[in-house]
Formats: structure tokens, C-alpha cells, sequence
């Protein structure tokens, strides 16, 4: 009996986010990554898991709305489909421009690299996949697939970068790498509207629905 190839997804939530807001802005970010993940398996495989790395937004005044969108999101994600969710946290930094002397705050995205990097190479080692597939186009994310390859030549690494996040290093490093389709972006989209185990109803944000 031939059994079929075991795939994990690891999906850098960062890097998909800012992808996708950049190339389309708002219309594929109520994505269903289940579907996502799905879509890019051939026959001969089969899905063992989707993990997704991301960072909460804060509550800070003025961070309300992104909050609640992402909060609802990750909800919505838990509803539909068995995710394993990994995450990293923000540090607010001060910012200065070179050119006019200019300083903001802005935030920074820690441990998501890092985190995807020790659940790549573990799984890899706990023989949790045939497969690993990597949705990012960091690439920090070069050195853990590159020892992921040469410790294990029987697995693969497969980078799907998301729209406008391409890595020669990543491409070079990978057994393979492609960017996803807008095609199957449109395909994965979650439901308006999202039952929650308890009853509750989902519902997508309003400036995500174009």
C-alpha cells in the first residue's frame, strides 16, 4: 500500500500579511489558510498540519480597530480549521529619518523567524514531515531550511512566497520556490460570515470586504 506524502505549512503571518496588503490591500486578507495550505498540495500529499506564526497587535490607544480586525480574524481561523497558532510580540522602537531628522515610534515583529526556524528544524527532526512547505519570503529563513536540507537530503523544503516577497537566497537554499497565484488567494477566502463553536457569529470586517 502506498501511503501518501505527510506536508506541514508554515505560514509567516507577517510576511503574508504585508504581502497581500501591499499588492491587493484589503480584499484577500480574510483568508482561510486551510484552504490556502490545501491548495498547494498535489495528489500524493496529504495536509499534517498548518502552523501560523504571527504577533498580536496591541490595545495602545489608536489600536483599536487593527486589534479588533485581527482579533475577530484569528477567531474566524480558529472556527474553521485545526491551526496551530505561534506568537511573537512587537517592541515599540523610536524611528529616525535620515534625510529630515524626523522621529516616530514605530513597532518591530520579534521571534517570528526564530520561532519558525525551531518548529522547521524540530519537526524535521522528530520525522513530522516528507514535506515542509513555507509561506514567507523572509530571508532569516535561509539558514534554518538550508540545515534542514543538508541534515535531512530526504525531506524537502518548499518556499511559497507570498505576492511582492520574493528571496533569491531562499530560492537558491529551497528544494523549490514559487509565488502564489492571486488565483488561489481568491478561491481561499473564509465565509462572510463564520459560526463559532459556542454560537457565536463571526463576521468579516467591513473596509476586508472588496
Amino acid at each position: 500500500m502506498r501511503y501518501k506524502s505527510r506536508v506541514i505549512v508554515y505560514v509567516d503571518g507577517f510576511n503574508l500579511y504585508y504581502g497581500i496588503k501591499e499588492k491587493w490591500n484589503n480584499r484577500y486578507l480574510w483568508l482561510d489558510l486551510m484552504r490556502l495550505s490545501e491548495s498547494l498540495l498535489k495528489d500524493s500529499q496529504e495536509l499534517e498540519a498548518v502552523k501560523y506564526f504571527t504577533s498580536r497587535v496591541s490595545q495602545r490607544p489608536g489600536n483599536w480597530g487593527k486589534w479588533k480586525r485581527q482579533n475577530t480574524y484569528l477567531e474566524a481561523l480558529e472556527a474553521v480549521g485545526d491551526i496551530t497558532f505561534y506568537y511573537g510580540h512587537y517592541v515599540v522602537k523610536s524611528v529616525i529619518c535620515r534625510r529630515c531628522g524626523a522621529d516616530w515610534y514605530g513597532a518591530e515583529e520579534k521571534k517570528t523567524d526564530v520561532t519558525i526556524a525551531v518548529e522547521l528544524l524540530c519537526d524535521a527532526q522528530d520525522d513530522r514531515f516528507d514535506t515542509a512547505i513555507v509561506i514567507s519570503g523572509d530571508s532569516d529563513l535561509t539558514p534554518p531550511i538550508k540545515a534542514v536540507i543538508a541534515r535531512h537530503p530526504q525531506k524537502r523544503v518548499i518556499v511559497s512566497f507570498p505576492p511582492g516577497r520574493h528571496s533569491n537566497e531562499l530560492s537558491t537554499v529551497s528544494t523549490s520556490a514559487f509565488t502564489i497565484r492571486e488565483s488561489r488567494f481568491r478561491k481561499s477566502r473564509l465565509p462572510l460570515e463564520i459560526s463559532k463553536h459556542d454560537g457565536d457569529i463571526l463576521r468579516c470586517p467591513k473596509r476586508w470586504r472588496n
